[in-house]
């Protein structure tokens, strides 16, 4: 019923995460109606994405193409002996937005899932591990997601610090209630870091 062409567009939308057949449509439709300009310019900036991004050798944080480690790990302004560990690179965007961080980063790639396959031997651990000797780290903050593979993931790494580098100080971001959440509508793991990491007064 549809052409081609444009089946072709919903499907392709279709595989962006959340996008479901009836968004892929809308999406597609929105695309043909506006001005070829607009497909224009998003064709052109995808074909960029794969050329013009990298993965930082060091931090496996994004980077231009055109350089060769994060320019986060090469400021001398950076405590090279506190490395923040997160699950993606974009989380190392949401830090960044706080000012309050002045060490450096480690993007694991994922985090540990026996559903889909995912191992330590599939995250960038041994990297991690690399980098405690040459960087002389005092601090590791693990800062993996609040979910069953974050809590996973953060529990092993924790653990093989502990054993290859006992000196090294290993934290975790605080976790608990955030402002604005009745006690009612928290789920157990949130109320059980609460409990754990409650303060004194």
């Amino acid at each position: 019923m549809l052409p081609q062409a444009l089946i072709n567009a919903i499907e392709a939308l279709g595989h962006l995460p959340g996008v479901g057949a009836r968004t892929a449509e809308r999406y597609a439709y929105f695309l043909f109606k506006s001005s070829p300009r607009i497909s224009q310019e998003i064709s052109s900036v995808l074909g960029d994405l794969h050329t013009n991004v990298k993965s930082c050798p060091i931090t496996f944080a994004l980077i231009d193409s055109n350089e060769e480690v994060s320019s986060l790990y090469q400021d001398p302004q950076r405590d090279k002996s506190t490395i923040l560990v997160v699950e993606e690179p974009l989380d190392i965007y949401a830090i960044e937005q706080t000012h309050q961080f002045q060490g450096t980063y480690h993007v694991l790639g994922g985090a540990i899932s026996p559903i889909d396959g995912i191992t330590l031997n599939e995250l960038h651990v041994k990297e991690l591990m690399q980098r405690i000797t040459p960087d002389t780290v005092k601090e590791v903050i693990i800062a993996t997601n609040p979910s069953v593979e974050g809590e996973s993931t953060a529990l092993m790494l924790q653990k093989m610090l502990h054993e290859q580098y006992p000196e090294v100080k290993v934290t975790r971001l605080a976790r608990g209630l955030p402002l604005g959440v009745d006690l009612s509508y928290a789920d157990q793991i949130t109320l059980s870091a609460a409990l754990e990491n409650r303060t004194n007064l």
